[in-house]
């Protein structure tokens, strides 16, 4: 049998003197899609909440430094070049105004009176409303309108310095670029109103605008629409007197502007009935066009601009059923848990140990162990203690640490140990089976202990002739740490609260392969442990239960294990279990059209363990974005609540989990920061199982690094054994 050599590493002397790592492609894709989903949540926040926005108006100051022509003059102001002028709009000329817009409802009505009556306006267009509704301005340039800048954010400019005003024009200017292909050199500032409104806090910024080639547009007639008056006072206020020119100050956006319709489709025929023309600015003014087609390289900078705006409200869309979708399943999850933990806690109460005569003959307990030297002195003096007659058979997967030594050395009655060369878990087991001496065979990791009653609590099931295999509590032993304590939380809150939920739905997915026990004769027709997934125990229960077998849990059959103790092996772990649990769920995905009691497991368990394991997880990440996207953009507060009344949720189930385990509560403190940092850890894993899966990609087998501090039970750690200068030659 070819056994795979490790590669060398690179000669002394190579350049850089090692070799230079590089980041997985199959982690990169995850970080790259979280990475894209959050820019484009943040890009929508920016056009959509005007996170940069100024509100603040500025009050009346003096006019000292204003020239008195320009107060005494018209509403369009000149300052291009040095020029100091001002224009007004000549006799029965009317220029119509919008501001605030394009709004997707009431622009395109606003467009349809204007087209009724043939006639031309100006629209004043935000930089963020433009990116959001780019037809509506191609719609404004195609049907003759006229297009002027009205900042991106709406700040007034009065409180900004220079480089914000350049940055409200340019960015103003880009989404119109994106939109219509043009620039414009009209401009009306936000918060403005008649000429002789300006002061000395407005016309050094009046002054600026010209100097970068902007017309500055006020008007000298405001209809008041924002204020809806009614109908028929937006017509009077908008009305010149006389035969009067005037540029018309209304609203196509910023909130409800039907009034603004109908005052339109009064106002229009009624002056034009009067011989007035509704004219573009410049065409009023007989002026050049103010607007200016744009080509290359700005045109699809422009062009680019309006596609991710676009591209961010569509993900965006998405992403809010989704939110939607994980919001129901979470909930759902944690009422469904909260209910039948109740259930499956009654129903053991009630029930105790009413599963038939008690099982009281001796079983096979398989330890499969690969370099497992630092615990398994732990794992098979604690099944010594148990208090149920027991078979131990130690599976040496190829060891290179001595572990099969350290075991043999032990020199203990009822225990054996099979050697063989490496071959993988679900072979170390199935050795294992081959050689076991009970039906009923008990599985465990080499670095797992047991309690003195884990074993009995586990096999007393076994009493019903239709239980196939038994789940047991596993738990953290080494849970010191804030990333053990963090772990301690998952398995006591997620998966045994699961495993109860399971359990009466009658649907178990997973025997975990810490403590499990099962019936050989169950084992043998399907074949035993398979090698098809990385996630055997995951595998074989699904198999068990499309055979038929029925799948339980025993809460009190405990066992402790010792759980990642560093962020890369946590990852490589869980990893491991995500990628197999998907392709155990797609190599069992036949059971969902299977009729008869096996079937169940399809109708029942597989669309479950799809929702909860895999599903969910998966769109979990978008609670904490959009946490993200709320306290940023707003509303913070509602925000902040919605994500602490999840976190109280979960709390609550915590609570009651540990109260079901008969835990201390004191690291739940932990739990807050457990949501904020350890959950993003596990959303990426799984986000990269998924890359994994969609591109045919292969898994290996990872070996976790032991440090052998799980204590046997009763709580006294088991003196480390030091290893033998023989030994340790035998491990290099």
């Amino acid at each position: 049998m070819a056994v795979p050599t490790r590669r060398r590493g690179p000669a002394k002397g190579a350049r850089g003197g090692s070799r230079r790592r590089r980041l997985p492609l199959r982690l990169l894709l995850p970080v790259l899609v979280l990475v894209a989903m959050t820019a484009m949540l943040l890009l929508r926040g920016y056009v959509h909440s005007e996170i940069l926005a100024d509100h603040r108006v500025q009050p009346p100051a003096a006019t000292d430094k204003v020239p008195q022509k320009i107060l005494d003059g018209g509403p369009v102001i000149d300052t291009r070049g040095g020029r100091t002028d001002s224009m007004s709009v000549p006799d029965r000329r009317l220029v119509l105004t919008f501001d605030d817009g394009p709004d997707p409802t009431w622009t395109p009505k606003v467009l349809d009176v204007l087209k009724k009556y043939d006639a031309h306006a100006v629209f004043f267009v935000t930089g963020t409303m433009a990116s959001r509704y780019p037809d509506l301005v191609r719609r404004m340039v195609d049907e003759g309108h006229e297009i002027g800048l009205h900042t991106f954010n709406h700040p007034d400019l009065s409180y900004q310095s220079k480089d914000r005003i350049d940055w409200e024009l340019s960015q103003n200017q880009l989404a119109l670029t994106g939109a219509a292909g043009i620039r414009t050199s009209l401009f009306r500032p936000p918060y403005s109103s008649f000429a002789d409104a300006m002061d000395d806090k407005s016309w050094p910024v009046t002054e600026y605008i010209g100097s970068r080639g902007y017309l500055t547009v006020v008007n000298n007639t405001d209809s008041e629409d924002w204020k809806k008056p009614g109908v028929a006072e937006i017509v009077r206020r908008a009305t010149p007197r006389g035969d009067k020119g005037a540029i018309v100050l209304m609203h196509d956006s910023g909130g409800d502007r039907h009034q603004t319709v109908r005052a339109l489709d009064t106002l229009l025929p009624d002056l034009q009935r009067r011989g007035y023309e509704f004219d573009n600015l410049t065409e009023a003014l007989d002026a050049p066009s103010a607007h200016t087609p744009v080509t290359g390289a700005a045109l699809w900078k422009g062009k680019a601009w309006i596609v991710l705006v676009q591209a961010a409200d569509d993900i965006t869309d998405v992403l809010v059923v989704g939110l939607a979708v994980i919001g129901t399943l979470v909930i759902g999850r944690f009422g469904l848990m909260l209910l039948l933990s109740a259930v499956h806690a009654r129903r053991v109460r009630r029930k105790g140990a009413g599963w038939g005569p008690p099982v009281t003959g001796p079983v096979s307990v398989l330890v499969p162990a690969y370099n497992e030297a630092k615990c398994i002195e732990n794992t098979v003096r604690s099944l010594m203690l148990s208090d149920h007659p027991v078979e131990v058979i130690v599976i040496d997967d190829g060891s290179t640490d001595g572990t099969a030594r350290i075991v043999e050395a032990m020199n203990l009655p009822g225990v054996r140990v099979i050697r063989q060369l490496n071959a993988g878990k679900p072979a170390a087991l199935n050795r294992g089976l081959a050689n076991a001496s009970h039906d009923i065979v008990v599985m465990m990791d080499g670095d797992t202990v047991f309690e003195p009653t884990t074993v009995r609590e586990l096999v007393q099931p076994f009493a019903d002739p239709k239980v196939g295999a038994v789940a047991g509590n596993a738990k953290v032993g080494n849970k010191d740490s804030l990333i053990g304590a963090w772990q301690h939380i998952e398995y006591v809150m997620g998966f045994n609260l699961d495993r109860r939920m399971y359990d009466v739905l009658r649907c178990m997915p997973t025997i975990p392969g810490a403590v499990g026990a099962f019936r050989r004769s169950a084992l043998t027709p399907i074949g035993g442990m398979s090698d098809d997934t990385l996630a055997e125990d995951t595998d074989v229960t699904m198999a068990l239960h499309r055979a038929g077998w029925r799948v339980v849990y025993a809460e009190n059959a405990r066992a402790w294990t010792e759980a990642p103790e560093s962020v890369q092996q946590l990852w490589s772990q869980r990893y491991r279990w995500s990628y197999g649990t998907m392709q155990a769920i797609w190599k069992h995905r036949r059971a969902v059209i299977e009729k008869g009691p096996s079937g169940r497991f399809g109708r029942v368990g597989l669309p479950f363990v799809s929702l909860f394991m895999v599903v969910a997880p998966l769109l979990a990440p978008l609670i904490d974005i959009f946490l993200l996207y709320g306290v940023v953009f707003g509303p913070t507060e509602k925000t902040i609540g919605a994500w602490l009344g999840v976190l109280a949720l979960q709390l609550v189930c915590a609570v009651y989990a540990f109260a079901l385990d008969r835990e201390r509560l004191t690291p739940l403190i932990s739990m807050p920061l457990q949501q904020i940092l350890y959950r993003q850890l596990m959303y990426v894993v799984l986000l990269q199982s998924w890359i994994t899966a969609l591109t045919g990609g292969r898994l290996r087998w990872q070996k976790l690094r032991r440090t052998g501090g799980v204590a046997t039970p009763g709580g006294v750690p088991t003196q480390r054994r030091r290893v033998p200068q023989e030994e340790q030659e035998y491990v290099r």
